[in-house]
């Protein structure tokens, strides 16, 4: 044993012999210095057992050292190898197992050997006592910097200053490492700094890393003045000016020179009213909530959902309507600027109008504009608004799967709004515009609800007369609104929906109204858009039939006026390298600007191929042609197979007619055995595209009865016709889609259904000109056409 040397100080009293072995307890916060009193917690069992032997066993010493790392599991080489004998002052263990240990700091030791790992540390130390010299002048010297930058640290910081008053009125002069040791315990340092501290054992040294430490203590505390100051001038600086402005206001108000927010604010609204023509029901409504509204406060949440449903009912257009043209021929005079062609449709927009004329209303009609991409659906809902002289608005159904997109959100829900369709209204600022509701074959259904159910009401003429929207629920009239929607096919429109509508269907263009939209809409409207003049650029008549047949095949015009673009942007590119002749465009450099055509001629067979037929199809991009294969292989096992990606009723389609041309065959003697000694194989190109219908049915048969008879089907003849199992021709939809497709590769004869032949009759002259047409009632009647 080794006996200790004793501070001259009050606070710290050692008597006891310091012991060359003691338990170890490892602490994460910070080091214990010696001289201070400090308490710890301890909720470890291995370390509480420790404390209680070491207060029982030892004299109530123990060793305090610091670990490298905050784990919970310690390894002895994750502590410090300096630490402080403490002495247990007073130890209490509380419900739920955490001891409370108040300890006193005695003096550094050294770790020289490990002795005990488990249950608990225990280590062989070595103690480091502070020299007597207490009293040479460098040391004085350094105590007289320390107090000096404690007094500096206690004008600066506030919150420790009464602590360290008391300090420095207990602790002598004369004793420097004790004073260096009870400022470092009160520094806010980092812990890996104040255990370098602890491990300085040389007086002068320890004293210049403790200046330097309270050196950056000061700046610490000074730099947190600083910015407080900052804050406190910025925020009495923003209460001034606030004081200012609600004494400038109170002053006005008082002078009658302005009113507050809210006042002002309810005017406004009163004064909105006045001008409208408001049904009885939702006046009453509005005057509740501007009660409601002078009783809130404008701080308070609910002045501002309060103030924003007031200002949607008073927005709307109550009692405003636009005026109807009702000139009939400037109405014909419009839609003829408008649109090229489509005179069917012209027609019956016209004979719409002058109903709407007539009743002074629109009760009871909505439009349902049918037909394939680019056809001018959207052009000619625009042209109605024109012709009528009312507001138009359009928006999207594409995709739309919440109800309350079209009804509105309840205004229990945080940001709700009234639906799109009173917002149009909103907008349009007339109680009679003509909405567009685009892309209503696409609306979308999820758990959010459906919103083609919701447009039920909207777009039944016995109903929307008092449309209820959720946000608003007042009711407002849509009787006087004329609703046109658009789609590119009916199949998805629910049936309830397409009853509550009137469908005009807009077929598609032939090649020479294309020709025709180009010159006179296309051309120039890209001119515009380019920055080019009629002078600097010619396409030539034979240069846009080449583009509209061999690059633009489509039954609308989005993709000729795509090339057309394609063109005026090379155009544009000429002129800027430093062309200054007029460019023309003709048939012949066409493909200098487009490239190689996309379509090629849709005759791909001889007349020498047996087996062979062409139909024709409809999609939701327009008419189509389409080929029919049929190929035979030599086999004992006979059979049939399709290909083509059919669906199911084309593919039963397909074996009707294999049925019923065997059937058929099998009475003459000569093709009676085909069928037992080959497997057919039936194709439809393309390979890639899905195909569906029953419409494919006669020229199926034909491809079969070609293949068996050996007798190839005429080139310039195309067909379409149901066939049922006795060989009846049932009639087929989109006859006019069909046979423009049929112009488009210039086929001049068409088997048709004679149930058809009011369909074909209905169509314009144009596109019947210079067609042979051909009914048929049962698939005799189309061997005697095509043979």
């Amino acid at each position: 044993m080794s006996n200790n040397k004793r501070h001259n100080s009050d606070l710290v009293l050692v008597s006891e012999i310091m012991p060359d072995q003691l338990i170890i307890i490892p602490i994460s916060s910070r080091p214990v210095f010696p001289g201070i009193t400090f308490p710890i917690s301890i909720q470890d069992e291995e370390k509480i057992e420790a404390l209680e032997k070491a207060k029982e066993y030892e004299n109530g010493l123990v060793g305090i050292v610091l670990k490298k790392e905050q784990d919970d599991k310690t390894e002895t080489e994750e502590l410090y190898n300096v630490g402080t004998v403490a002495k247990i002052l007073k130890m209490t263990i509380q419900e739920n197992d955490t001891a409370m240990v108040l300890i006193q700091g005695l003096r550094r030791f050294e770790k020289t050997r490990v002795i005990q790992k488990e249950p608990f540390y225990r280590w062989r130390v070595k103690y480091h006592y502070e020299s007597d010299e207490h009293n040479s002048n460098e040391l004085k010297a350094y105590s007289l910097s320390i107090i000096s930058y404690l007094k500096e640290l206690l004008n600066s910081n506030p919150i420790i200053q009464e602590q360290l008053k008391i300090v420095m009125s207990q602790i002598p002069r004369s004793n420097p490492a004790l004073l260096i040791d009870v400022v470092a315990s009160m520094l806010n340092a980092e812990k890996e700094k104040l255990q370098d501290l602890l491990e300085t054992f040389d007086l002068i040294e320890r004293s210049e890393k403790l200046l330097i430490l309270l050196k950056q203590e000061i700046e610490l505390t000074q730099l947190q003045e600083d910015i407080k100051k900052q804050i406190e001038e910025k925020i009495s600086k923003q209460q001034r000016e606030f004081f200012l402005r609600e004494q400038l206001k109170i002053i006005k108000k008082e002078l009658g020179l302005e009113k507050d927010d809210k006042t002002a604010e309810i005017e406004r609204i009163e004064k909105r009213i006045k001008k409208l023509k408001i049904p009885t029901d939702v006046e009453k409504t509005i005057n509740e909530e501007l009660n409601n509204l002078k009783l809130l406060n404008p701080e308070s949440p609910e002045f501002n959902v309060t103030r924003s449903y007031l200002n949607a009912l008073v927005e709307l257009p109550w009692g405003i309507y636009s005026k109807d043209n009702l000139d009939i021929k400037k109405v014909r005079q419009i839609l003829d600027e408008d649109h090229y062609g489509l005179q069917d449709v012209k027609d019956l927009i016209l004979q719409f109008i002058s109903t709407i004329i007539k009743r002074k209303t629109v009760a009871g009609s909505i439009l349902c504009l049918v037909g394939p991409p680019g056809v001018g659906k959207t052009s000619v809902g625009k042209s109605i608004a024109r012709a009528m002289n009312r507001k138009f608005f359009r928006f999207s159904l594409g995709g739309m799967q919440d109800e309350a997109e079209i009804k509105g959100h309840r205004r229990t829900y945080i940001g709700a709004m009234p639906g799109k369709i009173m917002q149009s209204i909103k907008r349009c600022g007339t109680s009679n515009p003509v909405i567009m509701l685009d892309e209503i074959d696409k609306v979308g259904k999820s758990f959010r609800g459906d919103p083609a159910s919701a447009l039920l009401e909207v777009l039944d003429p016995e109903q929307n007369s008092s449309f209820l929207d959720h946000y608003l629920d007042v009711h407002f009239d849509l009787s006087k609104v004329l609703f046109i929607t658009t789609a590119n096919q009916l199949d998805t429109i629910p049936r309830p929906l397409l009853d509550r509508m009137e469908v005009v269907k807009l077929s598609g263009y032939i090649l020479q109204e294309k020709v025709q939209i180009a010159k006179h809409y296309l051309i120039p409207k890209q001119l515009q858009q380019h920055g080019l003049k009629k002078k600097e650029l010619n396409i030539t008549d034979k240069a846009l039939e080449m583009i509209a047949d061999k690059y633009a095949r489509e039954a609308g015009v989005r993709n000729l006026e795509n090339q057309i673009k394609k063109i005026m942007r090379q155009v544009t590119l000429k002129q800027a390298e430093g062309e200054k002749n007029k460019i023309s465009v003709s048939k012949r450099n066409l493909e200098d600007y487009l490239g190689k055509p996309i379509y090629t001629t849709e005759v791909l067979y001889n007349k020498n191929v047996p087996g062979v037929a062409l139909g024709l199809a409809w999609t939701s991009l327009g008419g189509t042609t389409l080929y029919i294969e049929a190929a035979a292989l030599k086999s004992k096992q006979n059979g049939f197979k399709q290909t083509g990606q059919l669906g199911g009723v084309m593919k039963e389609s397909s074996e009707i007619a294999f049925s019923y041309i065997r059937s058929l065959l099998s009475k003459n003697k000569q093709t009676a055995s085909f069928f037992e000694n080959n497997f057919v194989h039936l194709h439809v190109p393309a390979g890639a595209t899905p195909k569906d219908g029953p419409s494919a049915g006669i020229t199926m048969a034909l491809a079969l009865y070609s293949l068996a008879t050996g007798k190839p089907v005429p080139d310039n003849i195309a067909m379409t016709g149901e066939l049922t199992i006795t060989g009846k021709v049932l009639p087929i939809g989109g006859v006019k889609e069909k046979v423009i497709a049929a112009r488009r590769v210039n086929i001049p004869k068409l088997i048709l259904p004679i149930d058809n032949k009011k369909d074909f009759q209905e169509l314009p002259d144009y596109i019947k000109e210079g067609m042979e047409i051909h009914y048929v009632d049962y698939f005799n009647d189309v061997l005697k056409v095509v043979y």
